[in-house]
């Protein structure tokens, strides 16, 4: 029995690593989408609320295809709905207020402080064991993470940095929390209440201020569908299941992966430039990511 489980463990890792990765993936198209977004000049509530949305309801027709609707109950509805709304809708607000304040690069550096969050409150709060392996993956990704952004502290507002470390800290806490829930909750069925819980808040906010607005065009709603399905409920799916294998530390590590991506796309997609700064983070994010794969 225990040679079966000693087995099973290696798999286990790299399956959750893989669907971590594929997360990191598809969460790197969220900032090519959402330039996409700007020039239609859509406003942030309306983008993030037809983002969650639309989201949500793909996940819920995917439910019910496959024959298991469920509606969550008592504490644990409360909990997922509380990790969109408080979550996750505080996370993505954060991040486009930061983007008012300083540069994307230096926002990505600063949001990308969250696996280091991430391993401190599952330690200190879940009882999870930080290896040397750990601690060593989350220093190459931390400082891979800093080289590809290219940020330059010189740029950096006090208030842009302190609002988006609370994105980051409100993300370390939705990982955190949502590893803990995953112990009795399907994936699947915890992403179909995460996000149109994340989306209420977006249509409130978009109410009040006036800036919630209905699209009118083909393109826009083929736009927010991108940005709804490949670019979150897929990645969010993704990462739930991969949470559930290697635990909030090391998913919140692999999940670096997801700058490179994004400043690939981007040369790609509008020729940005990449620099020798920028091959050499990428490769040190991944070779954290192997050092966990092989721990």
């Amino acid at each position: 029995m225990n040679t079966v489980s000693g087995r099973l463990a290696p798999t286990r890792d790299r399956i959750g690593i893989a669907l971590v990765l594929a997360s990191g993936v598809g969460f790197g198209t969220l900032g090519i989408f959402g330039l996409y977004a700007q020039r239609a000049a859509l406003s942030i509530p309306t983008v993030l609320a037809f983002r969650f949305l639309l989201a949500a309801l793909a996940v819920w027709m995917l439910l019910a295809v496959r024959g298991r609707l469920t509606v969550l109950r008592g504490r644990t509805l409360a909990i997922a709905l509380g990790l969109g709304a408080f979550g996750y809708a505080t996370q993505s607000g954060l991040y486009f207020l930061g983007l008012e304040y300083m540069t994307a690069g230096l926002v990505a550096i600063v949001l990308y402080t969250y696996p280091a969050f991430v391993v401190v409150i599952a330690v200190a709060g879940f009882g999870e064991r930080a290896t040397p392996a750990m601690v060593v993956a989350l220093c190459l990704a931390l400082g891979g993470v800093a080289l590809v952004t290219g940020a330059d502290p010189a740029g950096a507002s006090p208030i842009g940095v302190a609002v988006v470390l609370g994105a980051a800290v409100a993300y370390a806490v939705y990982i955190t929390v949502s590893r803990a829930l995953l112990v009795s909750v399907d994936p699947l069925v915890l992403t179909a209440h995460v996000l149109p819980a994340a989306g209420g808040v977006f249509v409130a906010i978009g109410a009040a201020t006036g800036e919630l607005s209905v699209p009118t065009t083909p393109s826009t709603w083929l736009l927010l569908a991108c940005l709804a399905v490949p670019a979150t409920a897929l990645p969010v799916i993704a990462f739930f299941a991969g949470l559930r294998y290697v635990g909030a530390s090391r998913a919140g590590i692999v999940s670096t992966v997801e700058p490179p991506v994004t400043v690939g796309l981007g040369a790609a997609l509008f020729a940005e430039p990449v620099t020798t700064a920028t091959v050499v983070g990428g490769t040190l994010i991944l070779l954290g990511v192997v050092v966990l794969e092989r721990e």
